[in-house]
Protein backbone atom coordinates (compact mmCIF):
# COMPACT_ATOMS: atom_id res chain seq x y z
CA UNK A 1 0.00 0.00 0.00
CA UNK A 2 1.65 3.83 -0.91
CA UNK A 3 0.67 6.90 0.95
CA UNK A 4 -0.07 9.57 -0.85
CA UNK A 5 0.17 13.04 0.99
CA UNK A 6 0.54 16.28 -0.35
CA UNK A 7 3.82 17.45 -1.36
CA UNK A 8 4.38 21.06 0.33
CA UNK A 9 6.08 23.49 -1.43
CA UNK A 10 7.42 26.13 0.47
CA UNK A 11 5.25 29.52 -0.80
CA UNK A 12 7.36 31.98 1.22
CA UNK A 13 9.98 34.08 0.02
CA UNK A 14 13.45 34.03 2.21
CA UNK A 15 13.77 37.48 4.55
CA UNK A 16 11.37 40.71 3.98
CA UNK A 17 11.46 40.27 -0.11
CA UNK A 18 8.47 41.25 -1.97
CA UNK A 19 6.75 40.33 -5.34
CA UNK A 20 7.17 44.48 -6.36
CA UNK A 21 11.06 43.64 -5.58
CA UNK A 22 11.80 41.27 -8.65
CA UNK A 23 14.25 43.21 -9.69
CA UNK A 24 16.36 44.20 -7.14
CA UNK A 25 16.40 40.85 -6.33
CA UNK A 26 17.19 39.78 -9.64
CA UNK A 27 20.27 41.52 -9.59
CA UNK A 28 21.79 40.24 -6.01
CA UNK A 29 20.75 37.10 -7.82
CA UNK A 30 22.56 36.98 -10.87
CA UNK A 31 25.73 38.41 -9.27
CA UNK A 32 25.66 34.52 -6.99
CA UNK A 33 23.62 35.52 -3.89
CA UNK A 34 21.67 31.84 -3.29
CA UNK A 35 19.00 32.97 -1.21
CA UNK A 36 18.43 35.69 -3.74
CA UNK A 37 18.33 32.66 -6.21
CA UNK A 38 16.11 30.82 -4.18
CA UNK A 39 13.87 33.71 -4.06
CA UNK A 40 13.93 34.41 -7.73
CA UNK A 41 13.41 30.39 -8.01
CA UNK A 42 10.06 30.84 -5.51
CA UNK A 43 8.80 34.34 -7.57
CA UNK A 44 8.75 32.30 -11.06
CA UNK A 45 7.17 29.36 -9.20
CA UNK A 46 4.41 30.98 -7.86
CA UNK A 47 3.76 34.02 -10.17
CA UNK A 48 5.03 36.51 -7.84
CA UNK A 49 5.53 39.70 -9.60
CA UNK A 50 6.30 37.99 -12.85
CA UNK A 51 4.77 35.61 -15.21
CA UNK A 52 4.67 31.98 -13.85
CA UNK A 53 7.68 30.12 -15.33
CA UNK A 54 8.21 26.65 -13.71
CA UNK A 55 11.51 26.26 -16.19
CA UNK A 56 13.23 29.37 -14.84
CA UNK A 57 11.79 28.21 -11.18
CA UNK A 58 14.05 25.36 -12.15
CA UNK A 59 16.87 26.84 -13.54
CA UNK A 60 17.04 29.51 -10.28
CA UNK A 61 16.71 27.01 -7.73
CA UNK A 62 19.33 24.72 -8.92
CA UNK A 63 21.86 27.82 -9.14
CA UNK A 64 20.91 28.31 -5.08
CA UNK A 65 20.55 24.42 -4.64
CA UNK A 66 23.92 23.75 -5.88
CA UNK A 67 25.62 26.76 -2.93
CA UNK A 68 24.04 24.25 -0.31
CA UNK A 69 20.65 26.58 -0.14
CA UNK A 70 18.10 24.00 1.72
CA UNK A 71 15.31 25.75 0.71
CA UNK A 72 16.58 25.63 -2.48
CA UNK A 73 17.47 22.14 -2.68
CA UNK A 74 13.72 21.48 -1.47
CA UNK A 75 11.93 23.05 -3.86
CA UNK A 76 14.10 21.68 -5.93
CA UNK A 77 13.43 18.36 -4.91
CA UNK A 78 9.51 18.88 -4.99
CA UNK A 79 9.80 20.04 -9.11
CA UNK A 80 11.23 16.47 -10.12
CA UNK A 81 9.09 14.91 -7.92
CA UNK A 82 5.81 16.46 -9.16
CA UNK A 83 7.12 16.91 -12.59
CA UNK A 84 6.70 20.83 -12.81
CA UNK A 85 8.98 22.47 -15.04
CA UNK A 86 11.00 19.53 -15.68
CA UNK A 87 10.37 15.54 -16.33
CA UNK A 88 9.12 13.75 -13.55
CA UNK A 89 12.15 12.19 -12.12
CA UNK A 90 11.97 10.54 -8.40
CA UNK A 91 15.82 9.74 -8.55
CA UNK A 92 16.79 13.65 -9.06
CA UNK A 93 14.35 14.44 -6.49
CA UNK A 94 16.08 11.61 -4.21
CA UNK A 95 18.66 13.16 -4.86
CA UNK A 96 17.95 16.83 -3.64
CA UNK A 97 15.97 15.75 -0.67
CA UNK A 98 19.02 13.83 1.08
CA UNK A 99 20.72 17.10 0.04
CA UNK A 100 18.31 19.38 1.94
CA UNK A 101 17.43 16.21 4.94
CA UNK A 102 20.72 16.19 5.57
CA UNK A 103 20.47 19.81 6.50
CA UNK A 104 17.93 19.13 8.93
CA UNK A 105 15.08 20.34 6.37
CA UNK A 106 11.57 18.38 7.86
CA UNK A 107 10.10 18.86 4.80
CA UNK A 108 12.70 17.11 2.89
CA UNK A 109 13.08 13.98 5.15
CA UNK A 110 9.35 13.49 5.27
CA UNK A 111 9.38 13.42 1.76
CA UNK A 112 12.38 11.27 1.25
CA UNK A 113 10.60 8.80 3.91
CA UNK A 114 7.84 8.70 1.47
CA UNK A 115 10.10 7.83 -1.64
CA UNK A 116 11.78 5.23 0.62
CA UNK A 117 8.18 3.99 1.80
CA UNK A 118 6.70 4.04 -1.57
CA UNK A 119 9.90 2.63 -3.33
CA UNK A 120 9.89 5.62 -6.13
CA UNK A 121 13.29 6.01 -7.26
CA UNK A 122 14.76 4.32 -4.50
CA UNK A 123 13.78 0.27 -3.67
CA UNK A 124 11.75 0.30 -1.45
CA UNK A 125 13.08 0.32 2.13
CA UNK A 126 11.12 0.27 5.58
CA UNK A 127 13.73 1.07 7.74
CA UNK A 128 14.89 4.09 5.87
CA UNK A 129 11.29 5.31 5.53
CA UNK A 130 10.87 5.17 9.23
CA UNK A 131 14.02 6.67 9.70
CA UNK A 132 13.27 10.00 7.58
CA UNK A 133 10.43 10.26 8.98
CA UNK A 134 11.22 9.90 12.72
CA UNK A 135 13.90 12.87 12.05
CA UNK A 136 11.26 14.92 10.74
CA UNK A 137 8.28 14.03 13.51
CA UNK A 138 11.42 14.68 15.93
CA UNK A 139 11.11 18.70 14.55
CA UNK A 140 7.54 18.80 15.37
CA UNK A 141 7.03 18.17 11.36
CA UNK A 142 2.82 17.17 11.12
CA UNK A 143 3.08 15.48 8.01
CA UNK A 144 5.51 13.06 9.56
CA UNK A 145 4.00 12.28 12.93
CA UNK A 146 1.14 11.34 11.10
CA UNK A 147 2.85 9.03 8.85
CA UNK A 148 4.46 7.60 11.68
CA UNK A 149 0.96 7.16 13.25
CA UNK A 150 -0.39 6.16 9.81
CA UNK A 151 2.36 3.25 9.49
CA UNK A 152 2.09 2.15 13.43
CA UNK A 153 -1.62 2.28 13.18
CA UNK A 154 -1.87 -0.01 9.70
CA UNK A 155 1.43 -2.09 10.89
CA UNK A 156 2.58 -0.71 7.27
CA UNK A 157 6.43 -1.10 7.69
CA UNK A 158 6.36 -1.91 10.98
CA UNK A 159 4.82 -4.20 13.56
CA UNK A 160 1.34 -3.16 14.36
CA UNK A 161 1.81 -0.64 17.19
CA UNK A 162 -1.80 1.38 18.18
CA UNK A 163 -0.30 2.99 21.31
CA UNK A 164 2.42 4.40 19.25
CA UNK A 165 -0.11 5.57 16.65
CA UNK A 166 -1.94 7.14 19.05
CA UNK A 167 1.10 8.91 20.06
CA UNK A 168 2.04 10.09 16.74
CA UNK A 169 -1.77 11.30 15.61
CA UNK A 170 -2.07 12.82 18.28
CA UNK A 171 0.70 15.20 17.80
CA UNK A 172 -0.32 16.19 14.32
CA UNK A 173 -3.86 16.89 15.44
CA UNK A 174 -2.69 19.09 18.41
CA UNK A 175 -1.13 20.82 15.35
CA UNK A 176 -4.42 20.97 13.58
CA UNK A 177 -4.10 18.64 10.85
CA UNK A 178 -7.70 17.53 10.20
CA UNK A 179 -6.25 13.51 9.06
CA UNK A 180 -4.75 13.00 11.95
CA UNK A 181 -7.67 14.54 14.29
CA UNK A 182 -10.16 11.71 12.08
CA UNK A 183 -7.54 9.04 12.26
CA UNK A 184 -7.60 9.93 15.82
CA UNK A 185 -11.22 10.04 16.32
CA UNK A 186 -11.47 6.65 14.71
CA UNK A 187 -9.28 4.84 17.22
CA UNK A 188 -11.07 6.39 20.34
CA UNK A 189 -14.42 4.94 18.21
CA UNK A 190 -13.06 1.79 17.92
CA UNK A 191 -11.29 1.50 21.20
CA UNK A 192 -7.71 0.35 19.81
CA UNK A 193 -4.98 1.74 21.71
CA UNK A 194 -6.96 4.27 23.96
CA UNK A 195 -10.72 3.30 25.86
CA UNK A 196 -13.58 3.36 23.74
CA UNK A 197 -14.69 7.06 23.84
CA UNK A 198 -17.04 8.27 21.61
CA UNK A 199 -17.67 11.52 23.08
CA UNK A 200 -13.47 11.81 22.23
CA UNK A 201 -14.25 10.67 19.24
CA UNK A 202 -16.98 13.29 18.46
CA UNK A 203 -15.18 16.23 19.36
CA UNK A 204 -12.37 14.76 16.92
CA UNK A 205 -14.28 14.34 14.00
CA UNK A 206 -15.98 17.57 14.33
CA UNK A 207 -12.59 19.57 14.65
CA UNK A 208 -11.54 17.63 11.48
CA UNK A 209 -15.25 18.14 9.92
CA UNK A 210 -15.01 21.74 10.62
CA UNK A 211 -11.55 21.88 8.33
CA UNK A 212 -13.52 20.28 5.39
CA UNK A 213 -12.60 16.94 5.81
CA UNK A 214 -15.31 14.85 4.08
CA UNK A 215 -14.63 11.22 6.14
CA UNK A 216 -14.81 13.50 9.53
CA UNK A 217 -17.69 14.64 8.41
CA UNK A 218 -19.84 11.66 6.82
CA UNK A 219 -18.79 10.08 10.26
CA UNK A 220 -19.70 12.70 12.53
CA UNK A 221 -22.85 12.61 10.48
CA UNK A 222 -23.56 9.23 11.13
CA UNK A 223 -22.51 9.76 15.33
CA UNK A 224 -25.26 11.80 14.94
CA UNK A 225 -27.60 9.59 13.73
CA UNK A 226 -26.96 6.71 15.78
CA UNK A 227 -26.38 8.64 18.50
CA UNK A 228 -23.08 7.87 19.70
CA UNK A 229 -21.02 9.71 21.54
CA UNK A 230 -24.07 12.58 21.31
CA UNK A 231 -27.96 12.72 21.44
CA UNK A 232 -29.27 11.34 18.24
CA UNK A 233 -30.15 14.38 15.86
CA UNK A 234 -31.75 13.76 12.67
CA UNK A 235 -31.30 17.21 11.37
CA UNK A 236 -27.74 17.06 12.30
CA UNK A 237 -26.72 13.53 10.74
CA UNK A 238 -28.31 15.28 7.40
CA UNK A 239 -26.40 18.71 7.34
CA UNK A 240 -22.72 16.91 7.70
CA UNK A 241 -24.23 14.01 5.04
CA UNK A 242 -24.53 16.91 2.86
CA UNK A 243 -21.24 18.76 3.59
CA UNK A 244 -19.72 15.49 2.50
CA UNK A 245 -22.56 14.83 -0.07
CA UNK A 246 -20.89 17.78 -1.48
CA UNK A 247 -17.71 16.68 -1.76
CA UNK A 248 -18.44 13.78 -3.42
CA UNK A 249 -17.81 11.58 -0.49
CA UNK A 250 -19.56 8.44 -1.68
CA UNK A 251 -19.85 6.77 1.81
CA UNK A 252 -21.96 10.00 2.57
CA UNK A 253 -23.96 10.31 -0.41
CA UNK A 254 -24.79 6.47 0.41
CA UNK A 255 -26.29 7.56 3.94
CA UNK A 256 -27.87 10.75 2.91
CA UNK A 257 -29.55 8.65 0.30
CA UNK A 258 -31.38 6.86 3.00
CA UNK A 259 -32.57 9.72 5.04
CA UNK A 260 -34.31 10.86 2.03
CA UNK A 261 -35.39 7.32 1.67
CA UNK A 262 -37.14 7.08 5.23
CA UNK A 263 -37.69 10.86 5.52
CA UNK A 264 -35.08 10.87 8.75
CA UNK A 265 -34.68 14.95 9.10
CA UNK A 266 -35.39 15.92 6.10
CA UNK A 267 -38.61 15.32 3.73
CA UNK A 268 -39.33 11.91 2.63
CA UNK A 269 -38.02 11.62 -1.38
CA UNK A 270 -37.34 8.87 -3.13
CA UNK A 271 -36.21 11.29 -5.97
CA UNK A 272 -33.66 12.65 -4.59
CA UNK A 273 -32.51 9.14 -2.70
CA UNK A 274 -32.47 7.55 -6.09
CA UNK A 275 -29.88 10.77 -6.81
CA UNK A 276 -27.60 9.92 -3.79
CA UNK A 277 -27.89 6.05 -4.00
CA UNK A 278 -26.98 6.87 -8.15
CA UNK A 279 -23.91 9.02 -7.41
CA UNK A 280 -22.05 6.93 -4.71
CA UNK A 281 -23.59 4.01 -7.09
CA UNK A 282 -20.97 5.27 -9.99
CA UNK A 283 -18.23 5.58 -7.15
CA UNK A 284 -18.04 2.00 -7.03
CA UNK A 285 -19.87 1.91 -3.48
CA UNK A 286 -21.51 -1.48 -3.60
CA UNK A 287 -24.60 -0.95 -0.71
CA UNK A 288 -25.56 2.16 -3.17
CA UNK A 289 -25.11 -0.15 -5.38
CA UNK A 290 -27.82 -2.67 -4.02
CA UNK A 291 -29.66 0.23 -2.71
CA UNK A 292 -30.46 1.30 -6.10
CA UNK A 293 -31.48 -1.86 -7.29
CA UNK A 294 -33.76 -2.04 -5.11
CA UNK A 295 -35.45 1.23 -5.62
CA UNK A 296 -35.21 -0.28 -9.70
CA UNK A 297 -37.21 -3.33 -8.40
CA UNK A 298 -39.79 -1.75 -6.16
CA UNK A 299 -40.06 1.28 -8.43
CA UNK A 300 -39.27 3.41 -5.52
CA UNK A 301 -38.28 7.10 -6.77
CA UNK A 302 -38.17 5.76 -10.43
CA UNK A 303 -40.41 3.09 -12.51
CA UNK A 304 -39.88 -0.33 -11.91
CA UNK A 305 -37.00 -1.37 -14.50
CA UNK A 306 -36.44 -5.00 -13.56
CA UNK A 307 -33.44 -5.00 -15.97
CA UNK A 308 -31.70 -2.05 -14.18
CA UNK A 309 -32.24 -3.67 -10.79
CA UNK A 310 -30.26 -6.69 -11.47
CA UNK A 311 -27.77 -4.55 -13.23
CA UNK A 312 -27.09 -3.14 -10.28
CA UNK A 313 -27.63 -5.79 -8.10
CA UNK A 314 -24.94 -7.91 -10.17
CA UNK A 315 -22.13 -4.89 -9.44
CA UNK A 316 -23.01 -4.94 -5.70
CA UNK A 317 -22.65 -8.89 -5.71
CA UNK A 318 -18.99 -8.91 -7.46
CA UNK A 319 -18.14 -6.73 -4.70
CA UNK A 320 -19.27 -9.45 -2.07
CA UNK A 321 -22.51 -7.38 -0.73
CA UNK A 322 -24.66 -10.59 0.38
CA UNK A 323 -27.80 -8.31 -0.16
CA UNK A 324 -27.15 -8.17 -3.70
CA UNK A 325 -26.03 -11.70 -3.91
CA UNK A 326 -29.75 -12.79 -2.34
CA UNK A 327 -31.80 -10.45 -4.70
CA UNK A 328 -29.58 -11.70 -7.30
CA UNK A 329 -30.79 -15.02 -6.64
CA UNK A 330 -34.18 -13.85 -6.72
CA UNK A 331 -33.93 -12.15 -9.66
CA UNK A 332 -32.30 -15.46 -11.33
CA UNK A 333 -34.77 -17.77 -10.34
CA UNK A 334 -37.68 -15.23 -11.26
CA UNK A 335 -36.59 -14.23 -14.38
CA UNK A 336 -37.15 -10.82 -13.37
CA UNK A 337 -34.75 -8.57 -15.91
CA UNK A 338 -32.26 -11.48 -16.36
CA UNK A 339 -33.08 -15.00 -17.81
CA UNK A 340 -35.05 -17.44 -15.68
CA UNK A 341 -31.78 -19.78 -14.71
CA UNK A 342 -32.09 -22.14 -11.36
CA UNK A 343 -28.00 -22.60 -11.47
CA UNK A 344 -27.55 -18.53 -11.64
CA UNK A 345 -30.19 -18.62 -9.09
CA UNK A 346 -28.07 -21.48 -7.18
CA UNK A 347 -24.70 -19.67 -7.52
CA UNK A 348 -25.87 -16.09 -5.67
CA UNK A 349 -27.51 -17.93 -3.00
CA UNK A 350 -24.89 -19.63 -1.96
CA UNK A 351 -22.94 -16.77 -2.25
CA UNK A 352 -24.94 -15.03 0.10
CA UNK A 353 -25.06 -18.12 2.36
CA UNK A 354 -21.11 -18.42 2.90
CA UNK A 355 -21.19 -15.03 3.87
CA UNK A 356 -24.20 -15.45 6.16
CA UNK A 357 -27.19 -14.24 5.07
CA UNK A 358 -29.71 -15.48 7.06
CA UNK A 359 -32.17 -15.52 4.95
CA UNK A 360 -31.15 -17.37 2.09
CA UNK A 361 -31.14 -21.19 3.27
CA UNK A 362 -35.08 -21.66 3.04
CA UNK A 363 -34.72 -20.13 -0.49
CA UNK A 364 -31.93 -22.31 -1.69
CA UNK A 365 -33.27 -25.47 -0.38
CA UNK A 366 -36.69 -24.81 -2.06
CA UNK A 367 -34.43 -24.19 -5.44
CA UNK A 368 -32.76 -27.13 -5.02
CA UNK A 369 -36.07 -29.13 -4.80
CA UNK A 370 -36.94 -27.98 -8.04
CA UNK A 371 -33.54 -29.35 -9.73
CA UNK A 372 -32.58 -32.24 -10.78
CA UNK A 373 -28.86 -34.38 -9.47
CA UNK A 374 -27.06 -33.13 -12.28
CA UNK A 375 -27.75 -29.44 -12.41
CA UNK A 376 -26.85 -29.13 -8.73
CA UNK A 377 -24.04 -30.83 -9.19
CA UNK A 378 -23.34 -28.39 -12.78
CA UNK A 379 -24.06 -25.68 -9.94
CA UNK A 380 -22.23 -26.67 -7.14
CA UNK A 381 -18.65 -26.79 -9.71
CA UNK A 382 -19.66 -23.07 -10.75
CA UNK A 383 -20.30 -21.92 -7.47
CA UNK A 384 -17.38 -23.24 -6.28
CA UNK A 385 -15.91 -21.45 -9.24
CA UNK A 386 -17.12 -18.00 -8.28
CA UNK A 387 -15.70 -17.87 -4.95
CA UNK A 388 -12.72 -18.81 -5.59
CA UNK A 389 -12.63 -15.95 -8.56
CA UNK A 390 -13.86 -13.41 -5.39
CA UNK A 391 -17.35 -12.98 -7.13
CA UNK A 392 -15.42 -12.10 -10.83
CA UNK A 393 -16.12 -15.56 -12.61
CA UNK A 394 -19.73 -16.47 -12.34
CA UNK A 395 -21.72 -16.34 -15.06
Amino acid sequence: MKIYLPIILLALLSSSVQSDEFSETLELAEQGNAVAQYNIGVMYNRGMGVPKNNAKAINWYKKSAEQGDANAQFNLGVMYDNGEGVWENNAEAIKWYKKSASQGDARAQNNLGLLYFNGEGVPKNYAEAIKWHRKAADQGYFLAQYVLGWMYGNGEGVPKNDAEAIKWYRKAADQGFARAQYNLGNMYQAGEGVLYDPQEAVKLFRKAADQGNARAQSDLGLMYRIGEGVRENDNEAVKWFKKAAAQNYARAQQNLGLMYHRGEGVVKSDTAAIKYFRKAADQGLAEAQSNLGLMYRKGEGTPENYAEAARWFKKAAEQSDRKAQESLGNMYLNGEGVQKNNISSYIWYSMAKTQGDPNVAGNLELLKSNMTRDEIEKAQVLAAKCYESDYKDCD
